[in-house]
């Protein structure tokens, strides 16, 4: 598809509320802001079935709506999700830079982990204030809500906590890292600065990371689900559930192939596609 095609795609802003089921307003500030991003969430599931299968999904705006809006049985991972939410956005009236992240969950050394997570940076009309926002982060310390880009501030954002903070970078952009608050304490999620990227970016990076045979998308099922009562995942043939009052965590192991069909298509809303192999 041609360039100019990709940026002339209608968006149908009607079409993708009614996907997430969102009822409320449709003006650019922080309350629509927040309650889309959550509805989106809890709609849509997060996974990485296509590049299971080998291939790298189209991140093409008219794919997108096809797949994660008209779809309804089928989810996304970041590039997707954030790439239809950034135009969800961008009809509303809301100012979107896309970024590139790295995730530093478990990392002693930051610049170990290559930027392959999009996340966004939203800035309302008549706000000073940008919020991060980030509907494509599939983890249990992933944001809710949109949270401000402010420095050493504890964010509660439908109920999870997060904070911004600074670490020191190696260029001269600042570097500012996501932490989730996970039994009492803040771990880093990932890092990221403030520099632009554009579709062409992720178009390299979406194909590396859903087509290297050491990418762990590549290797195995990752899909998770949020509901207002429990984040569900499923990484390879287990099943792990979080509840969200609590944070009891219940796990248990797939037995076989049908199971795990059965639990993606029950559990997750979502309908593998036909001679995919899931459990390997």
């Amino acid at each position: 598809m041609s360039d100019s095609a990709r940026t002339t795609t209608p968006f149908s802003l009607d079409a993708y509320f009614e996907r997430i089921g969102w009822e409320g307003g449709r003006r650019p500030d922080a309350a629509t802001l927040r309650g889309v991003h959550l509805a989106h969430l809890r709609a849509v599931p997060f996974e990485n079935l296509d590049a299971l299968g080998g291939r790298a999904p189209s991140l093409d705006l008219a794919d997108l709506t096809a797949k994660l809006v008209h779809g309804r049985r089928r989810g996304g991972y970041c590039y997707e999700h954030n790439t239809l939410f950034a135009a969800a956005l961008e009809a509303l009236g809301v100012r979107v830079t896309r970024l590139t992240a790295r995730v530093v969950v478990g990392a002693d050394r930051f610049e170990d982990r290559p930027r392959t997570h999009m996340a966004l940076l939203a800035e309302l009309p008549g706000d000073p204030q940008p919020y991060l926002a980030d509907v494509g982060f599939g983890a249990v310390g992933s944001l809710l809500e949109p949270v401000p880009l402010l420095a050493d501030t504890e964010f509660h954002d439908a109920g999870r906590r997060h904070r911004l903070v600074h670490a020191p970078g190696r260029g001269p952009l600042e570097t500012w890292v996501l932490q989730a608050y996970t039994a009492g304490r803040p771990q880093a999620q990932y890092a990221f600065t403030l520099e632009p990227f554009e579709p062409s970016d992720y178009e390299v990076i979406n194909w590396h990371i859903a087509t290297n045979p050491r990418s762990p998308f590549a290797r195995r099922p990752y899909v998770q689900r949020l509901t207002p009562g429990a984040h569900l995942l499923l990484d390879g043939d287990r099943v792990t559930v979080t509840r969200t009052d609590d944070g009891t965590v219940t796990e248990r192991k797939l037995s076989d192939e049908a199971q795990a069909r059965r639990v993606l298509a029950e559990e997750f809303g979502i309908d593998a596609p036909e001679g995919l192999t899931l459990l390997r």
